[in-house]
């Protein structure tokens, strides 16, 4: 920790984002500084990386924040876990992530010697590490010793940080720098000074930086580009290297990359032969595993003790049988993967199998599951076998299935280190929790974690929505379109159609719907109208539409206008149709205009007739009754109605058409009156009964410039 200064950028104390207390800091650099901070939700040490003022407003170094914080789709316990990246009160770009407590290599290798055995470990780690980022498509491009952080000085907890000039490999994306060279000269592959990079060149920088670790110095390479390019293209001096590790780095940092291990996996099973041996050899003295040999040469020394006690008793062959039976118990088989297996079924339905090393861990996995299952599994269901990956393997077993618990159904399958977890969540919020968990639960076990969580209810009734939609609505029932008859299943879309008041409606209704739909879509095809507009639609009552329709087209012209849309000096004609054999009833046409009044179009003070028989003209079977007129048809008669769209008139007005047994007003309402009092006057007439309401139609007109 250094010592704080008045120019940091953040102050021992100061909270960011209502949840990062700043507790000291850890480095300072020419583009910003490194922090140690406390989450204050869940009392976890982080790490936070700062830039400096004039580089947060750099696009180019906030692009390279924005690279490392993609590392957030990796779970892995050899690669630093990235939390969120974000935006301090006074512009500062930083990045969140887990804080690695322990010495880099750079830092080990300046105070001792690291031996072939922790060399070999350390790489083992981070080629595990390299298999999910690559499989990512991202390629690290500045693997180093100050790169690989020793979790606690443990070699076998070595974890790969700095992922800033990370390289995204899959097809399509964007590189941060291009494909100029990026990364340190020392560690760099000879094809990485050309501006070519994939997965092979973090696997030339691990090994160059075994050989830096072993050699406890960095590599010299020149002092001219020149120059370094030469030493590039030939292998690096192994001297005084031998066994294992001198093989490892001699392939790992082949000059052609096509000699090299062409995926860390490859590596990673040709290192797992080179280790057995060397774990072969490990010290029996400090309680560790002594090699074969060693073991059966004690074996061999207590058979003739053992004998000879048993002889001096005399008679008890039948006994002496027996014993040998019992010290020469065959030794647990070896299983590999050591594994796990749990899941709750949809009808509440449990399985389970698991490894474990010997009865007592046996017992405790059982009792763990118990928590889970709510009754105790058969023995027959954990199988005793050699090869746990670490000592408390079963107890950290047990708490994953603990968290996958959570969920409505749920699998789990782990494999030595490595999980899988499946499963369903019961809401959108509760899949987030739950996959949060498992993260930070991930970092602690040892154990990589890939969730595949979806988000329910597993079935959601399409009334359900119906009922929430009708709760919502602003202007008018809102219908699902191409809805199933009974329920959406996880992934469907609900497509939403009608009309909203006013454009944050959506957002609202999202809102609303959201928490409630799981791993669904919503989408909207609505039409955004006015307070106006819908004051009148919500006291409309519910008529079918069949005995009704409205017409639209221009008057200068006489087409259609089936969009309803009309720009300036253009001229809307409405008609409203009627079936021709219908003789009875009552029509009234109201205008509800963009001002916040409503028009009484038909009847009006020059024009009284409402009688349905007595309007309009007969055509091919359909009763035609024009309400608003082209310019000529009323400059042939002004007690006409007629419309021409002005600047004072852009917005959308709506044309309504009721048709009713008995009038539906008294012929006494004025030629206009304000939208309240006819919704008043409308909702009273609808809600009396009185007035039978035989259809009814209404249609947009949008005035435009």
């Amino acid at each position: 920790m250094k010592d704080p200064m008045p120019t940091d950028i953040f102050k021992i104390g100061q909270v960011l984002n209502n949840t990062y207390e700043i507790i000291g800091i850890l480095g300072r650099g020419g583009t910003g500084e490194v922090y140690l901070a406390r989450n204050q939700i869940n009392e976890r040490e982080i790490a936070i990386k700062a830039l400096n003022a004039r580089f947060s407003q750099n696009d180019d170094y906030v692009s390279l924040m924005k690279r490392e914080d993609q590392m957030r789709a990796i779970l892995h316990d050899a690669v630093v876990r990235y939390i969120e990246c974000s935006r301090s009160d006074q512009g500062h770009v930083f990045l969140v992530m887990d804080f690695i407590d322990g010495p880099s290599v750079n830092d080990v290798m300046r105070d001792r010697k690291l031996n072939d055995r922790e060399l070999l470990v350390i790489s083992h780690r981070v080629l595990e590490g390299l298999v999910p980022t690559h499989a990512n498509g991202i390629v690290h491009r500045d693997l180093s010793p100050d790169n690989i952080i020793l979790r606690g000085g443990d070699p076998e907890r070595a974890t790969i940080i700095d992922f800033g000039i990370a390289k995204d490999t899959t097809a399509g994306a964007m590189t941060i720098v291009g494909n100029d060279f990026a990364g340190k000269y020392e560690y760099a592959a000879p094809e990485q000074l050309e501006g070519h990079s994939d997965r092979r060149t973090d696997l030339y920088a691990l090994g160059a930086s075994l050989l830096a670790a072993y050699r406890r110095d960095i590599p010299f390479l020149g002092t001219t580009p020149g120059e370094i390019v030469r030493r590039k293209a030939e292998p690096l001096d192994l001297s005084g290297l031998q066994g294992p590790l001198r093989e490892l780095i001699e392939w790992l940092t082949d000059p052609d990359p096509n000699r090299r291990p062409q995926s860390a996996e490859e590596a990673l099973e040709r290192l797992g032969g080179m280790l057995k041996p060397l774990e072969d050899r490990k010290d029996g003295k400090s309680g560790k595993r002594r090699s074969r040999r060693e073991r059966k040469k004690r074996r061999s020394a207590v058979v003739p003790l053992l004998l000879g006690g048993l002889l001096l008793a005399g008679g008890l062959g039948a006994w002496l049988s027996g014993a040998l039976d019992q010290l020469f118990e065959p030794p647990l088989p070896i299983a590999d993967p050591y594994e796990l297996r749990a899941a709750k079924s949809e009808t509440g339905d449990f399985t389970f199998s698991a490894h474990a090393p010997d009865k007592e861990k046996a017992t405790g996995l059982r009792a763990a599951m118990a928590e889970v299952m709510g009754r105790l599994p058969r023995e027959e269901a954990i199988t005793l076998a050699q090869g746990m990956p670490f000592e408390t393997w079963p107890t950290k077993a047990g708490e994953l299935v603990a968290i996958a618990a959570g969920l409505e159904r749920w699998d789990v399958k782990l494999d030595n280190t490595k999980a899988d977890v499946s499963g369903l969540a019961t809401s959108r919020a509760d899949k987030q929790r739950l996959i949060q968990e498992l993260s930070s639960w991930s970092t602690t076990a040892g154990i990589s974690v890939t969730p595949d969580i979806i988000a329910g209810p597993e079935r959601l009734g399409v009334d359900k929505v119906q009922q929430a939609l009708d709760r919502l609505s602003t202007c008018g029932r809102l219908e699902q379109r191409n809805a199933p008859a009974q329920s959406y299943a996880i992934y469907d879309a609900i497509s939403i159609s009608g009309d909203l008041a006013a454009a944050g409606d959506v957002d609202a209704i999202k809102a609303m719907l959201e928490p409630q739909i799981g791993d669904r879509t919503l989408r909207f095809e609505t039409t955004i109208l006015n307070e106006d507009l819908c004051a009148i639609r919500a006291v409309l009552p519910q008529a079918p539409s069949q005995s009704v329709s409205i017409s639209l087209s221009h008057g200068k012209t006489g087409k259609s206008a089936l969009t309803g849309v009309f720009r300036t000096g253009e001229n809307p004609v409405v008609d409203i149709l009627l079936p021709g054999n219908l003789n009875q009833g009552s029509l009234w046409v109201l205008v509800v205009d963009n001002t916040g009044k409503v028009f009484h179009v038909l009847p009006n003070i020059n024009r009284t007739q409402h009688a349905v028989e007595g309007l309009g003209v007969l055509e091919n079977g359909v009763r035609r009754v024009r309400v608003l007129w082209s310019l000529d048809e009323f400059l042939a008669d002004q007690k006409r109605l007629a419309m021409q769209v002005t600047d004072s008139d852009y917005g959308k007005s709506e044309v309504i058409a009721i048709l009713s047994r008995e009038p539906l007003f008294d012929m006494r309402r004025p030629r206009d009156e304000s939208v309240r009092s006819v919704a008043e006057a409308l909702g009273a007439a609808v809600k009396s009964g009185e007035t039978e309401i035989i259809g009814m139609a209404s249609r947009i007109l949008d005035a435009r410039p």
